[in-house]
């Protein structure tokens, strides 16, 4: 990661090195705190940030379903993430909405810890590998289970649950795989350690139900309406873990990793162990939406 100039901290633009947390914040000991991740892609028009609002909708929900005061509105957010990207001035970039509990309290119950607000921001190519992106990846089905509805809340972009995608992830990357498929407790499939999964069988498109814990991912929700304009029969449905030797193809969604197909999972070949005609398209589809050139999907893009 390459410092870029500026990060927008509780409602302020500061250089990057300045924006520092206290050892003592709430956050940093107990995981207190939610997030988001956007991207911002260099279009003709200008640099333009993907579905903005949704984003922040769901960050300000995170904040109120974890009980986390927050002073600034859907709105605020979004002007404040087009005045970060302006003052970087870089054409496509990540960016990374974050709010979390500070000092003065450091007991379980958070009353008394101030509420910070930041969005931070650098250059983040292919969250897979570009191979990744062109080839496909390697997975497996983790040891771990995905923390389920019964524990936390698995639509809310919590920072402290997180620990639970970064085990799952560890396991695979020291098992010589790419990314990790994490079931739930019921064993049923629900999504990759921070991606959403889709399948294609006999030319119908399956994704994990959120109702099994998977989540309501934007990206997600773009791919589904993408690929059911263009025809394609999709559903939300259980997915087992056979469901997944027996995929003519797979691929992962989400901010960081866009459209990333698999290739090969639990070291059984998915399909004939390339990308797939449904999966590529998805990948045409979406580059074309994020990149300003298709007209009826521009409500998404917010230029700045």
């Amino acid at each position: 990661m390459e410092a870029t100039k500026f990060i927008w901290f509780d409602g302020d633009l500061i250089p990057w090195d300045q924006a520092t947390v206290h050892v003592l914040s709430h956050g940093l000991h107990y995981g207190t705190g939610v997030f988001e991740g956007i991207r911002v892609y260099d279009t003709p028009k200008g640099s333009a940030v993907f579905r903005l609002a949704d984003h922040m909708r769901r960050l300000v929900g995170s904040a109120k379903a974890f009980r986390i005061p927050l002073r600034w509105s859907v709105e605020d957010l979004c002007a404040a993430a087009r005045d970060l990207v302006r003052a970087n001035g870089l054409p496509a970039v990540y960016l990374r909405p974050i709010v979390f509990l500070g000092t003065g309290s450091l007991g379980l119950n958070p009353a008394g810890a101030g509420v910070h607000t930041a969005i931070g921001s650098w250059v983040w190519g292919a969250y897979l590998g570009a191979e990744g992106v062109e080839k496909g990846i390697r997975a497996r089905v983790s040891s771990w289970r995905r923390v389920g509805h019964e524990a936390m809340v698995p639509n809310a972009k919590g920072t402290g649950q997180y620990v639970n995608s970064v085990l799952a992830k560890q396991e695979a990357i020291a098992g010589g795989y790419d990314e990790a498929l994490l079931l739930n407790t019921a064993g049923y499939v629900v999504e990759g350690s921070g991606e959403n999964l889709f399948l294609v069988r006999d030319g119908v498109v399956s994704t994990p139900t959120t109702s099994m814990g998977a989540l309501a991912g934007i990206t997600r929700d773009t791919l589904m309406t993408l690929l059911r304009d263009e025809g394609y029969d999709v559903s939300e449905t259980a997915v087992t873990r056979a469901d997944l030797y027996y995929a003519d193809e797979a691929f992962f969604t989400g901010t960081a990793a866009e459209v990333t197909p698999i290739r090969e999972i639990d070291d059984r070949a998915v399909g004939s162990g390339g990308v797939g005609p449904v999966t590529r398209r998805a990948q045409e589809m979406f580059r074309a939406v994020v990149t300003g050139a298709l007209e009826p999907y521009a409500h998404w893009l917010d230029y700045v």
